[in-house]
């Protein structure tokens, strides 16, 4: 396992994240009314000091109002402004101390703001939903919001009884009082901030393939008046289980849940143990059936093997698209390489000005690094030839499994199964604008066991 933190502040968001600790825990205790659109929360964070004294530090929290804070059961020194809450303890904290400290919080959610629009808490028609990626994790919780920065978490909801609360990991308990009912989740496994999803919504609760047969736990929660449509879109999600644990490894959570929100979403997010969908991504003819594989994809890339900052977000974004070309070659649709040529000419027709590796923080969610990632995915699987490819991206997975990572880990990795040397062309798909020529295709896969079928 890796898990290295970075000492510097992350690139494209210096105001985000503190790298002079880390936080291993996070105990979020919420209530959410959603009328008023009203939250109050309190959290607990267990931390452990860097390498130098801190004599203060920094979390990330929208423009709530404070009620009390902590550290080590004492009152500080604080500022809250401009989504950043500045903490000096009453005395500074050793280097690599352990520490805890406690936030009381209240106010109007809302998304923050971003180059992209509003991010993070939603408040919806009825019921709410968080999808946080890259920085709207402040928007509902004080965090160190950095990727590198991965934490347990322990949440609590008390919202009105007519509402399902959902987020990643598994429900403990959920206790009903009066017009009222606690939901309580436990996430074990590392999480970045930004991959603690949260839907609040009138939704059924159905399961998806067979527990029975001893695979991963898979659950979905949808609008009544979607399952008809829901049920037959996500038919194929267990055979993309299949496959993928097959090509990628062990799933690393310990269960994975989808919920379609009753809204219309630009694109599918994904979260810890979690996906989010749109209404709009659910037809009844399985016309989203590639998004749902690349949500399922992040659980590996992005989720358990985290970006160590957000110039190498092309790690999350260029393996799930893959992904993608993988469940359509091995499930009927499309072969990899026919994918890559349509990809490839597609970027033929566009502006060569994305370095895949470090794409700056305007282009980070162009298409087009996407649709460059799956290519350059797909030049590695043709430089290595299937006997190694795999090995490789199974390797990858299991040796990074909860951890943080950066391109250049993945290309020194990538070098010790080439049967040549690989520099040159690794150097052209990441680090140089132009497009490299399409690379020739590999040897046509074997069918593998366990073949997941239509």
């Amino acid at each position: 396992m890796s898990g290295h933190q970075t000492a510097e502040p992350d690139p494209y968001f210096p105001a985000n994240g503190d790298p002079r600790y880390h936080v291993h825990r996070y105990e979020l205790a919420l209530e959410y009314r959603p009328v008023p659109n009203r939250l109050a929360g309190t959290a607990r964070l267990s931390a452990i000091a860097g390498r130098a004294p801190l004599t203060e530090f920094q979390l990330n929290l929208a423009d709530f109002r404070i009620g009390r804070i902590t550290v080590d059961g004492r009152t500080p020194y604080y500022v809250h402004r401009g989504g950043r809450l500045r903490v000096r303890p009453a005395k500074p904290l050793p280097a690599g101390a352990a520490f805890t400290v406690e936030v009381n919080w209240s106010g109007n959610p809302r998304p923050v703001r971003s180059p992209w629009g509003g991010i993070g808490w939603e408040e919806l028609t009825d019921g709410a939903l968080v999808a946080s990626q890259p920085v709207g994790a402040p928007s509902w919780y004080p965090c160190n919001d950095r990727p590198a920065d991965k934490a347990s978490y322990h949440i609590s909801v008390n919202t009105p009884s007519a509402y399902t609360v959902v987020t990643g990991g598994r429900l403990l308990t959920r206790t009903t009082r009066a017009s009222t009912t606690t939901w309580v989740y436990e996430q074990p496994a590392p999480t970045p901030s930004y991959l603690v999803g949260l839907s609040i919504g009138a939704h059924r609760t159905v399961l998806l393939g067979d527990p029975g047969l001893g695979g991963v736990p898979q659950s979905a929660h949808v609008p009544p008046h979607l399952l008809d449509r829901f049920s037959r879109d996500f038919a194929r999600q267990p055979a993309m289980m299949r496959l993928f644990e097959e090509l990628f490894g062990p799933y690393p959570f310990g269960e994975y849940a989808v919920v379609v929100a009753d809204e219309q979403l630009d694109v599918p997010v994904e979260a810890q143990g979690l996906s989010l969908f749109g209404a709009n991504h659910v037809d009844g003819a399985g016309g989203s059936e590639r998004l749902i594989a690349h949500e399922l994809a992040h659980q590996w890339f992005g989720n358990s093997v985290t970006i160590a900052d957000w110039r190498h977000i092309w790690l999350n974004e260029g393996f799930a698209k893959y992904a993608e070309w993988l469940w359509s070659e091995r499930s009927g649709g499309r072969s990899a390489h026919e994918l890559a040529v349509l990809a490839h000419r597609l970027l033929t027709g566009l502006p060569q000005d994305l370095r895949l590796a470090d794409p700056g923080r305007k282009l980070m969610f162009d298409d087009r690094l996407y649709e460059r990632g799956g290519l350059a995915v797909h030049a590695i699987r043709c430089a290595l030839g299937e006997r190694a490819f795999f090995p490789m991206l199974r390797d990858w997975t299991t040796l990074h499994r909860h951890g943080v990572v950066t391109t250049p880990a993945l290309t020194a990795h990538i070098t010790r199964y080439a049967p040549a040397p690989v520099d040159d062309l690794l150097k052209a798909w990441l680090y140089e604008p132009s497009l490299p020529p399409l690379p020739h295709p590999a040897p046509a896969p074997r069918t593998p066991q366990g073949h997941p079928g239509p």
